[in-house]
């Protein structure tokens, strides 16, 4: 018999930290100097998604490290009080709690640095509640919807992908960033899961260039993955599976932030479809919370 967390919908795996954002409306080069502004805000993919889930009405649960330092403390608090399950995060005496920081400019994310070393070192620890009964146990796996962001480390996500933890489970994974996108990989080998990637990425994975997300799609497809979503800004979103692709457009927005915006766009489309809404449908929703969100008009 499946268990399912208390009072929780989806379990959000990954990091969950501190961002600190410098936005700017200038036009910003290697070396600008300009006035903008500096947010601290809670964050990290993992915790970007459940954030957003949150909004849908949806109750996510958090699996993460997070520090018992006072910045760990306020964020735990943080998040609660957004209505978020934090009973079940791993919280440790010895290691501190990640951040994340970037700078923003009228021409999108100028720099970004992802101090994520605690998630990394707390590794398999973060996932004892799916092995202890807490959420979950050996002969009663976790059978609901798992969003899991490539933070952790490329062993834990092998384990995860081929191991029989999650074997019941709904998973949709991102990959956190381009420069950790190839830690998708054991997903796409072992055709496990949904991949929400960017253009970029969807290239990284494939060791290769796309002009379109139709094509990186269809060769993601090809190379073993299960079902991919890619999107490519402004341009056409590629939702690819087995059974065909499904293309929108996103709406037509100006654009004021960009942190954030994938996270935002995968859990909107998770929500969607827990709903019962169809590909097209979804994908449309998706992108129409994810133009929203950078346009400014939803919170961060």
């Amino acid at each position: 018999m499946t268990r399912a967390p208390d009072r929780s919908d989806i379990l959000c795996i990954g990091s969950v930290l501190w961002d600190v954002i410098g936005r700017s409306a200038s036009h910003m080069e290697k070396g600008a100097d300009v006035p903008g502004r500096i947010l601290r805000l809670p964050g990290g993919v993992a915790l970007n998604i459940a954030m957003t889930l949150a909004r849908f009405g949806l109750r996510p649960a958090l699996l993460s490290a997070v520090g018992r330092d006072p910045e760990g403390e306020e964020l735990v608090a943080a998040c609660a009080a957004l209505g978020l399950e934090t009973a079940h995060l791993y919280r440790s005496d010895d290691l501190p709690t990640d951040r994340y920081m970037a700078v923003e400019g009228a021409n999108g994310l100028i720099a970004a640095i992802a101090d994520a070393h605690s998630l990394e070192a707390a590794g398999a620890k973060i996932l004892r509640p799916l092995a202890d009964g807490s959420l979950a146990a050996p002969d009663a796996p976790y059978a609901g919807l798992v969003a899991l962001d490539g933070n952790l480390t490329l062993t834990l996500l092998e384990d995860i992908a081929h191991g029989e933890t999650f074997r019941a489970a709904d998973l949709r994974i991102a990959p956190a960033s381009p420069g950790k996108a190839e830690r998708l990989l054991p997903f796409v080998r072992a055709g496990r899961g949904t991949l929400y990637v960017n253009l970029e990425e969807a290239g990284i994975l494939c060791q290769t260039r796309f002009a379109t997300t139709e094509a990186a799609a269809e060769a993601l497809i090809a190379r073993g993955a299960l079902r991919v979503l890619v999107t490519d800004g402004a341009r056409p979103t590629c939702d690819g599976a087995s059974d065909g692709l499904v293309l929108r457009e996103p709406p037509k927005v100006l654009v004021t932030r960009v942190t954030g915006a994938g996270d935002t766009f995968m859990a909107a489309h998770v929500a969607a479809e827990r709903a019962g809404a169809d590909r097209g449908a979804a994908l449309e929703r998706a992108l129409a919370a994810a133009a929203a969100y950078v346009s400014g008009d939803t919170p961060s």
